[in-house]
C-alpha cells in the first residue's frame, strides 16, 4: 500500500521530491501516520515478513529502507539495491540482520533505535529471573490443566532468590538495568563484560566483575544473557561451558537466540544439571524446538522482550527523527555506520 499526504509541505532534502520510505513491518498507529504525513512511504498493513525477493524489489524502489530483526539484509541484497537507497533506517536496537560492510562498501548510512528497549527488555528478564526458580510455568500448568489439589508443604518447591548470585554477561544499558532491578531482591550482582564497570558503578550495584566468562558461569545461580550477537559470540554458552555451571543453577536469554549452542542447553536441561531456563529468543525464529516446550520448567516467551505499545511507539518516532536528519542533509542522532565513512 502506498500512501503520501498532499497536505503536508515537502521536507528541505537531498533531492527535489519527498523521500521514498519503504516499511517491511506494520508499526503502531501513531508512527505510520507520521510516516504518511512526511514522506511518500510504502507500509505493509498485512504485517507478513517479506520474502527475499520482495524484500530485494523494495530496495530498488526506494531511498529509505526501514527493516526489523525479521529482515536479513546480507550483503547480496545490498550490493545489489537501486542506486536511490541511500539509508537503512532500521526499527529497533541490534544490527545483526545488517551487513554493515557491505553496506559501508555502498556508502549507505544505517542507523537504529538505542535505548528505548532498555527497560522494557529488563523487565522481562526480571520476569524470567524470578520465575524460573519458583517454576511458575510449573505452577501454571498444573492450575489449567486442573490437576492442582491443593496447598501442600513440599509442593512445588523452588528456590529463593535473596542470596543467591546472579551472573550478568554484558554489562551495558540492558544488563545495568536488570542489575538495578535485581538488588532489590536480594540478589548478588557478578558480571563479565569487555570492559570494567567504573568503581561507582560497581559500588551502586553491588556488583563484582568478573575477568574471566568461565569463572562468572561457575559462580551464578542465575545466568542472564544481555549481549550482542557477533562472531565471537556465536555459541558462547557451549557444552564446556554448560558443563561449569552449578548444579540447579538457571538460564535466562532475552538477547539473541544464537549465544546459545541450544542442543547443549537441551542437554543440559534434560540431564538435570540445569533446573530451568526462561528464554525469549531462539536460533531459529519462529520455531521452537519441541523439547524445550515440553521440559516443565523452561519458560518459552515469543520474542517479547520489548513488546509494549510505548516502547514501539517511541521507537518508530527515532526511525523518522533519523529519516528527517538524513533527508535535510544532517548527520542522523543514532547513526551506526555514515556513508561518508
Amino acid at each position: 500500500m502506498s500512501a503520501s499526504s498532499a497536505s503536508s509541505p515537502p521536507l528541505p532534502s537531498r533531492h527535489d521530491r519527498r523521500p521514498r520510505v519503504y516499511v517491511t513491518r506494520h508499526l503502531e498507529p501513531a508512527v505510520e501516520a507520521r510516516l504518511v504525513e512526511l514522506f511518500d512511504v510504502t507500509l505493509n498493513p498485512s504485517d507478513v515478513p517479506l520474502t527475499r525477493d520482495r524484500l530485494a524489489q523494495a530496495m530498488q524502489e526506494c531511498d529509505v529502507i526501514v527493516p526489523t530483526v525479521t529482515d536479513l539484509l546480507d550483503a547480496d541484497l545490498i550490493a545489489n539495491a537501486g542506486p536511490d537507497l541511500k539509508l537503512i533506517a532500521s526499527f529497533g536496537a541490534g544490527t545483526d540482520h545488517i551487513d554493515l560492510a557491505a553496506a559501508s562498501r555502498r556508502r549507505i548510512f544505517v542507523t537504529n533505535t538505542p535505548g528505548v528497549f532498555t527497560d522494557d527488555t529488563a523487565d522481562l528478564a526480571m520476569a524470567c529471573i524470578i520465575g524460573v526458580p519458583r517454576r511458575v510455568r510449573e505452577g501454571v500448568e498444573l492450575v489449567r490443566q486442573g490437576e492442582w489439589t491443593g496447598w501442600a508443604p513440599t509442593a512445588l518447591l523452588g528456590r529463593k532468590l535473596a542470596g543467591k548470585t546472579l551472573g550478568i554477561v554484558g554489562m551495558g544499558r540492558i544488563g545495568q538495568a536488570v542489575a538495578h532491578r535485581a538488588r532489590a531482591f536480594g540478589l548478588e550482582i557478578a558480571y563479565h563484560n569487555r570492559r570494567k564497570l567504573p568503581a561507582e558503578a560497581e559500588r551502586m550495584f553491588g556488583a563484582r566483575y568478573y575477568g574471566s566468562l568461565d569463572e562468572l558461569i561457575a559462580k551464578a545461580d542465575i545466568l542472564t544473557l544481555h549481549c550482542p550477537s557477533s562472531a565471537d559470540n556465536h555459541h558462547l554458552l557451549d557444552r564446556r561451558r554448560f558443563a561449569l555451571m552449578k548444579p540447579g543453577a538457571s538460564l535466562v536469554n532475552t538477547a539473541r537466540g544464537d549465544l546459545i549452542d541450544q542442543e547443549a542447553l537441551i542437554e543440559a536441561l534434560e540431564d538435570g544439571r540445569l533446573a530451568g531456563a526462561g528464554l525469549d529468543v531462539y536460533p531459529d525464529e519462529p520455531e521452537v524446538d519441541a523439547r524445550l516446550i515440553r521440559h516443565p520448567n523452561v519458560m518459552t516467551l515469543p520474542h517479547i522482550g520489548s513488546a509494549t505499545r510505548e516502547g514501539r511507539e517511541e521507537s518508530g518516532m527515532k526511525v523518522i527523527a533519523n529519516i528527517r536528519m538524513w533527508a535535510d542533509g544532517h548527520r542522523p542522532p543514532d547513526q551506526v555506520l555514515s556513508a561518508l565513512a
